[in-house]
């Protein structure tokens, strides 16, 4: 077998450290996608805080059963904070939107769709550990900072919905 190995689970996200975003006002021309992304972030904020939460957004994972990449899987969304120790070198916990995106399964029962909505969470909390242990929460971090920068040069508008 020389084909290229495909994760049993493969989990994608944004990541936006709470505590890097200035404002969460909405803009007057926001569209309602990202209006409601907002009310997301603005309802995370008010929930948790900001220090050592993240907020993840466009998540989602996916879960294989068989060695088929047309059949035996399925795919959730998610959305919602992650949180950390105060060093934030380790995940601590999550408070996630979750919900069943794709299935190729049709042996796929109510009860096993709860059990993987569960799993998504535990997944996505050990994907976190790896996201911070490969420096990507660093990197996170400084393009906020520098989209911040160059909004705050340009007066405080980069362009429509940001």
């Amino acid at each position: 077998m020389n084909e290229t190995a495909v994760p049993p689970i493969a989990i994608t996200f944004d990541c936006t450290p709470l505590r890097s975003v200035p404002r969460l006002d909405i803009p007057l021309d926001a569209s309602p996608r990202y209006r409601a992304r907002l009310e997301r972030m603005q309802r995370a904020v008010a929930a948790h805080g900001t220090r050592n939460a993240y907020y993840l957004t466009d998540g989602s994972c996916t879960f294989r059963f068989t060695n088929d990449s047309d059949s035996g899987w399925v795919r959730f969304r998610f959305e919602g904070t992650v949180f950390t120790d105060s060093s934030d070198l380790k995940t601590t916990g999550s408070d996630l939107t979750i919900e069943l995106d794709v299935e190729t399964c049709d042996w796929l029962t109510q009860p096993a769709v709860e059990w993987l909505t569960i799993s998504v969470k535990h997944a996505v909390e050990a994907e976190f550990d790896r996201y911070i242990a490969a420096g990507d929460l660093a990197k996170a971090r400084e393009r906020i900072a520098r989209e911040q920068a160059a909004s705050d040069e340009a007066g405080g508008f980069l362009g429509m919905n940001l």
